[in-house]
């Protein structure tokens, strides 16, 4: 769906051409690329596993592959997106038997509960390579503290490791932003390299994979292209919304993966342009929620030179 919208852009400037495909017929473009990325080792995998695939898909009481890939379709692209930051986000936490159990840890929020701890292990509620709040704040006690002494024990947890990201956003602010990304779950932001007249693009998608998280992955454009849903995500952020309700309070954490070719600090930048953008208050006509209406419609008239002016507006 993202290729069809930016290969129908005619007006592109020459130094896009490097990134973006030659103009064709949107749908067909799309069909086009997938076909040649994924059409061999879809099948490969599909004849090395029929037997098993069959079996399951009887199991789930589907008539054939194709509709037990269809039902799996979106679980499936979660776990690709996401898989690239399974091991460096559950590598940042502790193990349980190094955190401390003195009295004064007792009314330490860093500190899980065992119960949790034991319970996810025995049942997890989330898809794997994703963590709930409680995994890094215990719940029961974070609610007990005043937001500022929250916002500050949230930015102590993440501090450690130097490849994270951490924000606290006000719970309206939030609440514009997904609003937002709900009408445009995916877009492009562009990336000023320093010493250089170029600029990267990067591809955004969110998912939802459960009420009280989001995520949003971030790809070079370029990668994502090539090979579409098997393509590496660079940066991951995850919203938590468990203190939404009763502290005004959404907390952000998210890992940029090294060497992918982008820095932490590049990573803000394309988080600051992300807010910017989808966080814009309802009823204001203004050109960044203009350009995501056009993306996500596939508008003609949609440029990338404007999408970076507008970006460069924010520095």
């Amino acid at each position: 769906m993202l290729a069809d919208r930016l290969q129908c852009h005619s007006r592109l400037s020459s130094r896009w051409v490097s990134t973006l495909v030659t103009h064709q017929r949107r749908w067909a473009q799309v069909h086009d690329v997938r076909f040649l990325v994924t059409h061999k080792q879809a099948d490969k995998f599909t004849e090395k596993y029929r037997n098993k695939l069959q079996q399951k898909a009887r199991q789930a009481g589907l008539r054939s592959i194709d509709e037990l890939k269809s039902a799996y379709k979106d679980r499936i692209q979660v776990q690709r997106t996401l898989s690239a930051a399974d091991v460096t986000i559950d590598s940042r936490s502790p193990p349980p038997a190094t955190i401390p159990r003195d009295p004064a840890s007792a009314t330490n929020p860093l500190a899980p509960p065992p119960s949790q701890q034991s319970t996810a292990v025995v049942k997890p509620s989330v898809p794997a390579g994703l963590k709930t709040l409680s995994s890094y704040l215990d719940l029961p006690k974070t609610l007990a503290l005043p937001p500022k002494e929250i916002e500050y024990i949230w930015r102590l947890r993440h501090a450690s490791s130097p490849t994270s990201l951490c924000a606290v956003l006000p719970s309206s602010t939030y609440s514009l932003i997904r609003q937002t990304a709900y009408k445009h779950p995916q877009f492009i932001l562009p990336l000023p390299r320093q010493g250089a007249s170029s600029t990267e693009i990067h591809f955004l998608q969110w998912s939802f994979p459960e009420p009280n998280m989001s995520t949003v992955v971030f790809t070079h454009l370029a990668e994502y292209k090539l090979r579409g849903e098997f393509s590496q995500p660079h940066t991951t952020i995850t919203m938590h919304t468990e203190l939404q309700d009763q502290k005004g309070l959404v907390l952000m954490q998210g890992q940029v993966v090294e060497g992918r070719g982008i820095s932490v600090d590049e990573a803000r930048w394309l988080v600051l342009c992300l807010q910017r953008f989808y966080g814009e208050q309802e009823g204001r006509d203004t050109s960044r929620k203009k350009l995501l209406s056009m993306f996500s419609e596939g508008d003609q008239a949609f440029t990338v030179e404007e999408l970076v002016e507008e970006a460069e507006k924010l520095v």
